[in-house]
C-alpha cells in the first residue's frame, strides 16, 4: 500500500535511489493486527502460492510526505483512496480517517457559512432547524410546489429542500421552479420577518451551477443544494469558490462507499473531504432511519461533523430517512447537541392532519425533547402528536 501510493512499482526502478525513497516514500507508522479469517471478503485477491493459509485483517496507519502532495484536494485523494482499493493482495479496504496538516487546510476555506451562518439565516439558535423535503419528489410542477410550500412556511417550518431527484426537468424547470418558490417566500418574509430557508438542487456542470447559484441569489434565496458525489471535487471546489449562501451536501451514492464493512470510505474521512471542498451542511441519516446504517454509526457521523478532529471543519449534520417526531428525544439524547437540521419528509408532509399539523408535531417533539420528555408523555396533550403516534407508529 504504501510504496504503490508513493515511490513504488511493481519492479524496482533504476533511478529509484536510497535518497528519493527516504524522502518520498510512504511510511507504515502502525499496524494493528484483527485476527486471521479463512477466505477473503472480496472476490478478486490474488496471492501467490507461498503465502500462509488465510486472511490478515488489520488497521493500517501510513503517512506520505506533505511533499509528495501540496495543498491539492484531488492529489491527496489519489494518494490515500487511489489505485490501493485495486492491489491484488488484498480483498478488502477501507479508509477510515485522515490526518491533515494545518499547512494543507490553510489553503482552503471550507465552509462558507457552517453551523453558526446557516443559523443565522433561518434565524434560529435554541433548537434544532428543522425542515422538510418536497414529496413526492417528482412531478409537482413549479406552481404545485410553490403552494406546498406556503403551507409549510406558514406552519412554521424553518427549512425545506429540493429532493436530490428534482433538477432542472421538462415538467418542473429550475428557472421557474425558482421564480414561484421565492415568490412565495418574499411575500412571507414581508409579513413576519422571517425567510425560510430553501435548498434548490443546482447540481449539473460548473457553469450551470454558477448560473443557477445566481438566479437563486437573485431571487433572493439564502441556499443551494448539490449532489455532492456527482458534482465532484472540483465541482464543488469552484461551486462554493462562488457561492454566496451555504451549500447543502446530499451525499446520494453514500451507501455504495459505505455499505461494506471491509470496503470504501467511514463517515469520519468523507465528511473532512467534503468540509474541506465548502459544505456547509451534510447528511449524516437519522437513527431508526429508513436505510441500512445503524444507530451508531449515524450518531458517530453527527459527532464527526460537530467535533472534527486533525483540523477539520465544523459542517451542520442533516438527520433525515425516516424522521418523525417519535425520534427527536433519542435523538437529543445521543447527541446531546442542538447543533443540527433535523428533517422529516414523509414525517411531515404525510402527517394526517395535514401538513401544518406536522410541522407543529416535530416542533413540539423536540421542544418536549429539550425537557426530556418523549412524545408518549405528551400525547394527551397534544392532537397533532397522538395522530403522529397513531399513524407513523403503524407504518414505521
Amino acid at each position: 500500500m504504501a510504496g504503490e501510493q508513493s515511490s513504488g512499482t511493481f519492479v524496482r526502478l533504476p533511478g529509484e535511489t536510497a535518497v528519493l525513497k527516504n524522502k518520498y516514500g510512504a511510511v507504515v507508522e502502525d499496524i494493528q493486527e484483527l485476527g486471521m479469517v479463512p477466505y477473503p471478503s472480496l472476490p478478486g485477491s490474488k496471492r501467490s502460492t507461498n503465502q500462509i493459509e488465510g486472511y490478515q485483517r488489520a488497521e493500517i496507519k501510513i503517512a506520505w510526505p506533505y511533499d509528495n502532495i501540496g495543498a491539492d484536494i484531488s492529489a491527496l485523494m489519489a494518494a490515500v483512496a487511489g489505485n490501493l482499493y485495486e492491489l491484488g493482495p488484498m480483498s478488502g479496504i477501507k479508509l477510515l480517517d485522515i490526518e491533515i496538516p494545518d499547512e494543507f487546510m490553510s489553503e482552503y476555506r471550507g465552509p462558507g457559512f457552517g453551523i453558526e451562518g446557516t443559523r443565522k439565516l433561518c434565524q434560529v439558535y435554541d433548537r434544532p432547524i428543522i425542515g422538510t423535503i418536497i414529496k413526492p419528489s417528482v412531478g409537482l410542477t413549479p406552481e404545485e410546489t410553490a403552494g406546498q410550500v406556503k403551507i409549510l412556511v406558514e406552519a412554521g417550518l424553518d427549512f425545506i429542500k429540493d429532493d436530490e431527484l428534482m433538477a432542472d426537468p421538462p415538467h418542473s424547470p429550475f428557472t421557474k421552479r425558482v421564480e414561484a418558490i421565492m415568490k412565495v417566500l418574499n411575500d412571507h418574509a414581508l409579513k413576519t420577518g422571517r425567510m425560510p430557508m430553501y435548498a434548490f438542487n443546482l447540481s449539473g456542470e460548473i457553469d450551470d451551477m454558477k448560473r443557477r447559484h445566481d438566479l437563486v441569489v437573485k431571487n433572493g434565496g439564502t441556499c443551494v443544494m448539490a449532489n455532492i458525489n456527482w458534482v465532484g471535487i472540483t465541482g464543488l471546489l469552484a461551486l462554493s469558490g462562488h457561492s454566496q449562501v451555504p451549500i447543502h451536501g446530499h451525499r446520494n451514492f453514500w451507501g455504495a462507499l459505505s455499505r461494506h464493512p471491509l470496503l470504501g470510505m467511514d463517515f469520519v474521512a468523507y465528511q473532512k473531504i467534503f468540509s474541506i471542498c465548502g459544505v456547509d451542511q451534510l447528511h449524516t441519516n437519522g437513527i431508526r432511519n429508513k436505510f441500512c446504517e445503524s444507530d451508531e454509526s449515524v450518531i458517530r457521523s453527527v459527532r464527526a461533523c460537530l467535533n472534527p478532529e486533525h483540523g477539520g471543519f465544523r459542517v451542520m449534520p442533516v438527520i433525515s430517512s425516516g424522521q418523525w417526531a417519535e425520534q427527536a428525544l433519542d435523538t437529543h439524547k445521543a447527541i446531546g447537541n442542538l447543533d443540527l437540521m433535523y428533517l422529516c419528509g414523509g414525517g411531515i408532509t404525510a402527517h394526517p392532519g395535514g401538513m401544518d399539523a406536522g410541522v407543529r408535531s416535530i416542533r413540539i417533539a423536540w421542544e418536549e425533547a429539550v425537557r426530556g420528555n418523549s412524545i408518549f408523555d405528551v400525547q394527551d396533550k397534544y392532537s397533532e402528536i397522538r395522530q403522529a403516534i397513531d399513524f407513523y407508529g403503524k407504518n414505521t
